[in-house]
């Protein structure tokens, strides 16, 4: 058994010259004795953590440890143990915890008091090497990690060599089912169909073509529902009953198409992919077209007939691959353990930064229907924070949304300009109840979130985007989405 490191060896561990980073190692899953070891200390010292006052769970020591990467894990009540919520890999030690530790002189961890309400995610980031804050003067103060050009080149080189060499074919589920609907099906009918099915998005075909022309999508009725809106008509059943999808997206050039700068749709051809092209060209497609998922069509026959619809892409499948792979190899991805903030990643508010040099766009629950979808187009994006007067999120309004006025035909009795955003995301509840944070459909993370743990998150099916989020007040700060994620790691 390895013995208990002496005062000494705490103070230890760096080379003469090299600075030092103070680095606060917290165990918060109880135990009568626990002690810290790692790489630093060569795995022969354990150093004795201490019991948080007014929170005995939770054990914390302090180690001065030179900038770079850093393996360790937890000798509790005679047992080693690692924190399964922190990363971690396997070694020659077993499972250990690693740790990139900023090249920063200035880095200041946090000192946990009993002050702190609760330990949770979203209340308090109680990962000590996260959270670089220093209150010696009231005021908090964050020390940004630099990114090293070689870990960046490294980290992208190894992402792209992993989407080149693996297929779509491994996106494939075992089993599922994939919506199609024909370009002659009612507007009505399909925009129902999105609804009752929980998509929002479906793959068109063309019976007298025999092939797949297009996609239909919640922009489209956004698009449908801004149009009539302009002309001072609203959107009516006999409308919808009448007008078939190849009217309404040929007849108003809308089939494949794709909105420019100005919210204008423009012609393009349908994007798609066969199952053994490479997870690379696919994500880049998605990219490079401003589309929210690629159908994989494959044909048995040479001359593409009689093809068969197998899948739809998204960058949060291919995602989750890319964490799939690297879960227990992280250290090969050097930029994994940087905070979001620290990277040009993301849309932030003007105080934090633009990364992406794209302004964020919010409402207040009072705003009309009509301006949220019209910033939708307009911004080009594809959802809004929606804030109280604090900047405190409440909830967010996205495109998908829109297919909730197919409850109760709500579509055929509303104007856009007079339906709040409050109203419209209240339909099926009661109208009159105060508005109040909507957890649920708010996926937040914090600016001192590790990249490796926002990716795990973006790559839950149906999340898109992560809302930036000041804890405890939920103060918006940014958005970062799949498609940030991805235009980072791509270069």
């Amino acid at each position: 058994m390895l013995s208990p490191g002496m005062d000494s060896a705490r103070e230890g561990g760096g080379v003469a010259g090299t600075v030092l980073i103070p680095m606060n190692f917290v165990w918060s899953y109880g135990g009568r004795s626990v002690y810290l070891s790692g790489s630093f200390t060569g795995w022969t010292n354990l150093y004795q953590m201490s019991p948080v006052e007014g929170c005995p769970t939770v054990f914390q020591v302090i180690c001065s440890l030179t900038p770079g990467y850093h393996q360790y894990k937890f000798f509790v009540d005679g047992e080693w143990r690692h924190d399964e919520n922190q990363p971690f890999i396997s070694c020659t030690y077993g499972i250990v915890n690693t740790v990139l530790l900023a090249r920063e002189s200035d880095y200041i961890p946090p000192t946990i008091s009993p002050a702190v309400p609760s330990l949770t995610n979203m209340d308090v980031d109680n990962e000590a090497f996260q959270q670089l804050v220093r209150i010696s003067d009231g005021s908090r103060h964050e020390a940004v990690p630099r990114i090293q050009e070689t870990d960046l080149e490294v980290s992208r080189h190894r992402v792209s060599l992993f989407l080149s060499t693996h297929t779509v074919y491994e996106l494939l589920p075992e089993s599922g089912k994939v919506i199609t609907l024909d370009v002659d099906l009612p507007v009505k009918q399909a925009f129902h169909i999105l609804y009752e099915q929980g998509i929002s998005i479906a793959p068109l075909w063309d019976y007298f073509k025999g092939r797949f022309v297009g996609v239909l999508s919640a922009l489209d009725f956004i698009l449908i529902l801004r149009e009539l809106g302009n002309h001072g008509s609203n959107l009516t059943e006999e409308e919808l009953e009448t007008h078939t999808i190849s009217a309404w997206k040929e007849g108003k050039g809308y089939l494949n198409r794709q909105i420019d700068g100005n919210g204008r749709a423009f012609s393009r051809g349908l994007i798609h992919a066969g199952p053994y092209d490479n997870l690379k060209d696919v994500a880049l497609k998605i990219l490079e077209n401003e589309v929210a998922t690629v159908p994989i069509i494959h044909s048995s026959s040479e001359d593409g007939s009689f093809p068969q619809l197998l899948h739809l892409a998204s960058l949060s499948g291919i995602l989750k691959c890319i964490c799939r792979y690297f879960r227990h190899s992280s250290n090969s991805l050097p930029v994994l353990q940087l905070p979001i903030f620290a990277i040009p990643v993301g849309t932030w508010v003007s105080e934090i930064g633009e990364a992406n040099q794209r302004p964020l766009a919010k409402l207040h629950p009072s705003a009309s229907l009509s301006s949220a979808l019209s910033l939708l187009v307009q911004a080009q994006v594809s959802s809004i924070p929606i804030v109280d007067d604090n900047d405190s999120l409440l909830d967010i309004y996205s495109r998908s949304d829109i297919t909730a006025l197919a409850k109760n035909r709500v579509y055929a009795h509303i104007n856009l300009d007079d339906m709040t955003i409050h109203q419209a995301l209240q339909l099926g509840q009661d109208p009159y109840s105060p508005y109040e944070f909507n957890s649920q459909r708010c996926q937040m993370c914090l600016r001192t979130d590790p990249l490796h743990e926002v990716m795990d998150r973006l790559a839950n099916p149906g999340v898109r985007r992560l809302v930036i989020v000041e804890a405890g007040s939920r103060r918006v700060e940014g958005i970062v989405s799949l498609r940030d994620i991805f235009k980072f790691l791509l270069g």
